[in-house]
């Protein structure tokens, strides 16, 4: 049941010169107000110049259904208005301020909620930062530039963007769509799609959790490095520290008393091994050691700062990533400039981008640009949602989508040419191949690798300081998008219990995130992230968007929601994007989920192999999410009235949103 202000405007003729307003369950004519509300659980039908409650279901000019119960038109202008009532719309004022002439009266009936308006973003460029700070993370800086030069280098670019356009981007479009449309979180959105699959929107917000419990991690060992980095020093270009062992050598092409065998170790590499991490200090995942309290402090600044931006809602993160979306840029820059100009940076670009056309023959090759542009937008984790139910109704998602899915697409491929000078500088230093150079992935080859060519420039400390400042900034982004896609589904789906006690709840989830990191910050912690990383959150999420888009889709169907795009844009979405959504994404989705089946990844970190029974835990850990969308269909099911058949109907059945703010017009003749 909603509660509603229904304000009537009844026209008359313009030579009575007179403009009478009625009220329903609300505001009386001019002279007085009289309090009242009126409960509706169904939509407004206006005909004949009277108010009805009812079942009924508006339709457009078209005769086509909304199903939200609106007009299909996203505005109604002052000539329609003046072309429905035989108006000359000479007056001026707002819509329905003028009479009608001809003996027609024009009936504009306001519906408005008189629940607790909806936060929205103070500014567009707001919600455009937020979505590319979501979007562009830590993984567009060491992952593709590794992906990219192991599958082929230039030639991984062409299944990368077909990939992009033909499952990532219609994929992105489509969240933000479905959010902006039905201003819900990932929880209370399934009411207004398919109720069946509700528990996808549990399911997510586990997902998420996951996430927090090992993401955060990565920019505390960040955040040691930059604090490690004021120093004239660097503690990682030395083998005079207490954590190095006899086998550091700093085996540069100027150390030509110093002899480099396989067991040798590069400083950086103790550094991150043994110092930060202390990976040393545990046998592996079966005993993981005490917990760093050095780690355990620097995570806990991370966390703070995380509360502090995001505990109001969009209108400070929306702030803050004016900050934390844009700074990474100019780093990218400046280091792109500084690994120009360093000796060898061209082998570097030539091994990145030399295009190798017979891995396209792979199947791999295309499994890896699917999986990483999936991961790189990130749909199927809320955020998108969360983000676009903060728009204006009739803001323009489709550009955005277009915009922001650009933008995070060049900046792994600009991202590449800041790695890989870098790495052509080590090689020309080592006076080894780009190849052997660059044969650690993941964190390693920014914790590792850049770490010691940083160390190794004129002005290491300054580069250093912007470098891991970057890191931090980029996780930033992606940490607040996360948290606040768990946040919206959560106040949208208890309002009346949570809606005024955000900030506590916002501090009870960042609570939880932080005692759960903790077995990442113990000296095994590095193989819970590898873990966690590689089940906990991949295959859940793939199969949980594989689900979303079947049920809307499917379900829902592609017609309905298309039509909700109309209503919002103004255009029906063309054929390719129809095509896209009912066939190819979800064929995208089944392919990435049927290779990571046929062939599971190896989990190796540094010398430790993972044993049969982790993978078996990992697997655990991934459908423990996932299992909330069969246990809810179950739960939906039994809890719905009727027999098995009329369950399932209602279970299939959307319930129209009512949120939006809408003027209907209805003229008719006395």
């Amino acid at each position: 049941m909603e509660t509603n202000d229904i304000t009537m405007t009844r026209m008359l003729p313009l030579d009575t010169g007179d403009t009478e307003k009625e009220d329903f369950g609300g505001k009386t004519e001019e002279g007085g107000q009289e309090e009242g509300t009126e409960q509706e659980d169904s939509r407004l039908m206006v005909a004949d110049g009277l108010a009805e409650k009812g079942p009924k279901t508006l339709t457009s000019d078209s005769g086509q259904q909304v199903s939200n119960g609106f007009t299909s038109s996203p505005q109604t202008t002052r000539e329609e208005v003046d072309k429905a009532s035989g108006s000359t719309g000479t007056d001026s004022g707002p819509v329905g301020a003028a009479g009608s002439a001809g003996g027609l009266r024009t009936l504009v009936v306001q519906q408005t909620s008189l629940e607790r308006p909806r936060e929205t973003w103070s500014k567009k460029v707001d919600f455009l930062l937020s979505v590319i700070g979501y979007a562009v993370d830590l993984g567009n800086v060491w992952r593709f530039p590794y992906i990219c030069y192991q599958n082929g280098g230039g030639a991984f670019l062409l299944p990368y963007l077909l990939m992009a356009v033909f499952g990532g981007v219609p994929l992105f479009y489509m969240e933000l769509a479905l959010g902006q449309f039905h201003h819900s979180g990932c929880i209370s959105i399934w009411k207004h799609i398919c109720p069946i699959f509700k528990g996808i929107g549990f399911a997510i917000c586990i997902i998420a959790l996951y996430i927090a419990f090992y993401y955060n991690t990565i920019m505390a060992w960040a955040l040691y490095y930059l604090l490690s980095s004021f120093q004239s020093t660097l503690p990682w270009s030395t083998c005079t520290n207490s954590w190095n062992t006899a086998n550091c050598n700093q085996y540069m092409s100027t150390d030509h008393n110093v002899t480099w065998s396989n067991t040798s170790t590069s400083p950086a590499e103790e550094f991150y091994v043994r110092q930060v991490l202390q990976v040393h200090r545990s046998p592996g995942l079966h005993q993981l050691g005490s917990v760093s309290w050095q780690l355990a402090l620097c995570l806990l600044f991370i966390f703070t700062i995380v509360f502090f931006s995001i505990w109001k809602g969009v209108k400070t993160s929306g702030k803050v990533v004016w900050v934390t979306a844009t700074f990474p840029y100019l780093v990218l820059l400046v280091l792109l400039i500084r690994g120009a100009t360093l000796p060898g940076a061209w082998r570097g670009v030539v091994f990145y981008l030399k295009p190798d056309w017979e891995k396209l023959l792979s199947t791999t090759v295309w499994i890896d640009a699917a999986a990483q542009i999936f991961f790189s937008l990130g749909p199927g984790f809320g955020v998108l949602l969360a983000f676009a139910s903060y728009n204006p109704f009739h803001n323009n998602c489709y550009k955005d989508a277009l915009i922001t899915s650009s933008v995070n697409c060049l900046t792994s491929f600009l991202s590449g040419f800041v790695i890989f000078t870098v790495l052509g500088y080590m090689a020309e230093m080592r006076q080894q191949d780009v190849d052997a150079v660059a044969k650690d992935a993941g964190p390693s080859l920014l914790f590792i690798i850049y770490a010691e060519a940083i160390a190794n420039m004129p002005a290491a400390t300054f580069f250093s300081i912007i470098f891991f400042l970057m890191i931090i900034m980029l996780g930033l982004d992606s940490t607040f998008a996360g948290l606040e896609g768990v946040i919206t589904a959560v106040l949208d789906e208890y309002p009346h219990v949570l809606v005024k006690r955000r900030e506590k709840f916002v501090f009870g989830l960042v609570c939880v995130c932080y005692l759960g990191a903790l077995s990442t910050l113990t000296y095994g912690g590095a193989f819970v992230v590898k873990l966690f990383e590689e089940y906990a959150t991949g295959p859940a999420v793939i199969t949980v968007v594989l689900l979303e888009v079947i049920a809307v889709s499917w379900f829902y169907g592609t017609k309905r929601f298309c039509n909700d795009i109309q209503v919002m844009l103004g255009f029906y979405p063309g054929i390719f994007w129809r095509v896209c959504w009912v066939a190819i994404c979800p064929c995208f989705l089944l392919f990435i989920i049927i290779s990571f089946l046929a062939f599971p990844p190896e989990v190796r970190l540094f010398s430790y192999h993972y044993p049969l029974w982790t993978t078996a835990l990992g697997y655990c850990i991934g459908v423990s999410s996932f299992i909330c969308v069969p246990t809810y269909m179950i739960y939906c099911l039994i809890v719905t009235k009727g027999t098995f058949k009329q369950r399932l109907l209602k279970s299939i059945t959307p319930v129209p949103s009512t949120n939006q703010h809408r003027d209907i017009i209805v003229t008719s003749a006395l």
